[in-house]
């Protein structure tokens, strides 16, 4: 006979610090010789990334001890870290960015030195940072982008690609780093030279764009002296957004585009204009590339034989291989539901990294001659029965105007444990952040912190988020603050409606984009009974004075041009209406966020003094913008836990009291 208790109360072997210990994935996968690759969070080591490889043998072992951390800080999201090559005899070469002073490193892993640097540190702004790195021996450069801060202005900045010098004569000489592009756009990503090395192609875009509204695609010729010359565009525009571009086997530029609606891929030769425009390979109705949040991304992948490697889907992804002359696509066979965009090639097998609802991000090499997928990495295991794992249920919502809201429901699961008869569980609508993101059909032990003991969770694709095309994407341009807001509701009162949840036992939560809507929310709705906000934005015209530049015209789609409706930015923001705010909340700050900086919590609380709103406002050094290290995870979870059970009135003595003040 199971036992019977009240939602919220169950036991769960998913405790916080398991959770911790399963937070981020493996990413930034290449092929070096013929070993794979790839960068690894170490949650329990402050939160840093390590590099792995994978020899023949199938051992993987740490390149990088304490305290390397690879890791990019250009446009504070960062992207692609590292490059490797094998030289043979003489070993892999490894390039990476090293997180604590953003300088480039070389290392030669199979020897005995300490990585050496190749570029300078700068005393002006927030100095010199590299990303997107690629390493050409013929030259003896690193081709990539460097960001360059000119003044002490979080918006004081440059970015061009540019080549570092191997030899390590840049390390104390800004001078010795060769620019290479005109720095015509605000924003680059790194080069993809073709494979005869006269062409290279490159995204560029500039404010008030985000990548997402529109990029350019520009080729470029490569002289004899590795300088660019004839620097055109061939692709993209302010409403067209170009996610990705690299190049075929045969010398066709390759490159995903939304010019249909969809990010679908393409095929032009930019090296003979009579060859004619563009020709969509695989015209679809689903997304073949993603949100540029950071350079080097990687949706598809070329492969030697003319084939190309796919992530692609509607919603949840999965990774294909295309043929580009027929158009088809063979999916890849297996559990995966979501695969991450880093992609990497070696002969005829592709290596990714791919979650479903029961296991954690892996490692999966798909052999592309025989079909089959197999864990090469990172392969999951059970820490606890994964009876105790939450069973996402995909839903479409209805929202205003009869618009489709997509969802992932996880409902309150626990093999040991069930509710008394007639009782509605509490339900927790989690917004992601971006808010141009989106949440993954994967096992997430957070998820089933709170499942596994009696609390559901549902996940929202709110208007604006991607996976859905450009035109439910747009739906937030200048209605972020309404669309968002007015989802959640909908799909919370459609779980109250339905019998699923409790009415008055509902939360909201989310961090970053989505701190702002659990704020905006609570300011906005009367749906929730309590909210968990995270390093939010709050105050949108405060905000636009101390963001970083990547971000700093965010809101001008979002919201419209500050000039033109400085009223919106008032009316929108949380900060400006604490009045209506009536429900408890947490509030959860990193102390280093240069993305969400404190102050923008600390004077949302000073107009809260006096309210006697019941909340709590917890603080963690060391963290930026999301939490990495396994005990600010530990704490910001059971603190949210404790909020739950306090206003939901939930009998729970197995964790820390979280204080709230008024």
């Amino acid at each position: 006979m199971v036992p019977t208790a009240p939602y919220g109360s169950w036991p769960s072997p998913i405790d916080a610090a398991l959770a911790a210990a399963h937070e981020g994935r493996a990413d930034d996968v290449a092929v070096v010789g013929d070993e794979v690759w790839w960068t690894e969070p170490r949650s329990a080591e402050g939160g840093r990334r390590t590099l792995v490889r994978r020899g023949p043998d199938g051992t993987a072992r740490q390149v990088l001890p304490e305290p390397w951390n690879v890791r990019s800080r250009v446009m504070e999201y960062g992207g692609r870290p590292w490059d490797g090559v094998d030289r043979g005899a003489d070993g892999p070469l490894v390039v990476f960015a090293h997180f604590t002073d953003q300088r480039l490193y070389a290392f030669e892993p199979d020897g005995t030195a300490a990585p050496r640097p190749l570029t300078p540190l700068s005393a002006v702004g927030e100095g010199l940072r590299w990303v997107d790195p690629r390493i050409d021996l013929d030259r003896g450069e690193v081709w990539c982008v460097l960001e360059e801060f000119t003044g002490a202005a979080p918006t004081d900045v440059r970015r061009v690609v540019v080549a570092v010098p191997l030899d390590g004569s840049a390390a104390e000489n800004r001078s010795s780093v060769r620019e290479l592009s005109d720095g015509r756009h605000h924003f680059v990503t790194g080069p993809r030279l073709s494979p005869d090395g006269s062409l290279a192609a490159w995204i560029g875009w500039d404010h008030p764009r985000m990548p997402w509204d529109g990029t350019e695609l520009i080729v470029a010729e490569v002289g004899e002296d590795g300088d660019l010359r004839r620097t055109r565009t061939v692709a993209g525009g302010p409403e067209e957004s170009v996610a990705q571009a690299d190049w075929a086997a045969d010398g066709r530029l390759l490159f995903a585009s939304d010019r249909s609606g969809w990010w679908n891929l393409y095929r032009a030769d930019p090296a003979d204009p009579a060859d004619g425009p563009a020709v969509a390979l695989c015209p679809r109705d689903e997304e073949f590339a993603g949100p540029l949040w950071q350079a080097g991304r990687r949706w598809f992948q070329p492969l030697d034989s003319g084939l190309i490697a796919v992530v692609h889907g509607a919603g949840a992804t999965t990774l294909g291989i295309l043929d580009p002359e027929s158009g088809e696509v063979v999916d890849a066979a297996g559990p995966w539901t979501q695969w991450s965009s880093t992609l990497a090639a070696h002969g005829s097998r592709v290596v990714g990294v791919a979650v479903s609802p029961r296991t954690s991000a892996e490692l999966v090499e798909l052999d592309t001659a025989t079909g089959r997928a197999r864990v090469i990495g990172c392969a999951h295991t059970d820490a606890v029965d994964p009876a105790y794992y939450p069973e996402p249920l995909v839903r479409t919502y209805t929202g205003p105007g009869g618009r489709e809201i997509h969802a992932h429901v996880y409902p309150p699961h626990s093999p040991d444990h069930t509710a008394p008869a007639g009782e509605l569980p509490p339900y927790v609508v989690w917004a992601h952040g971006g808010p141009t993101g989106c949440v993954s059909l994967a096992l997430d032990l957070e998820t089933a912190y709170f499942t596994s003991r009696g609390i559901g969770v549902v996940k929202v694709d709110y208007g604006g988020s991607t996976g859905y095309g450009r035109a439910y994407r747009n739906r937030l341009r200048e209605q972020w603050g309404i669309v968002d807001v007015e989802d959640c509701a909908a799909v919370a009162r459609a779980l109250a409606e339905n019998g699923t949840a409790d009415p008055r036992r509902l939360a909201i939560r989310g961090g970053s984009a989505g701190g702002w809507t659990t704020a905006a929310s609570l300011a906005g709705t009367d749906v929730y009974a309590c909210g968990t906000i995270l390093y939010p934005v709050l105050d949108l015209a405060g905000w636009l004075d101390v963001t970083h530049d990547f971000e700093s015209r965010y809101l001008d789609s979002l919201i419209g041009p500050y000039a033109e409706v400085p009223d919106r930015y008032r009316d929108r923001s949380p900060a400006q209406h604490t009045d209506r705010i009536t429900a408890p909340f947490l509030l959860l700050q990193g102390l280093d966020d240069a993305i969400c900086p404190p102050v923008q919590c600390e004077q949302f609380l000073e107009k809260l003094t006096g309210r006697g709103i019941p909340h709590a406002y917890l603080t963690f050094e060391g963290e930026g913008h999301g939490f990495r290290r396994a005990d600010t995870v530990i704490r910001a979870l059971e603190a949210e836990l404790s909020l739950y059970a306090q206003v939901f009135a939930i009998d729970r003595n197995d964790i820390p009291l979280l204080e709230l003040t008024k």
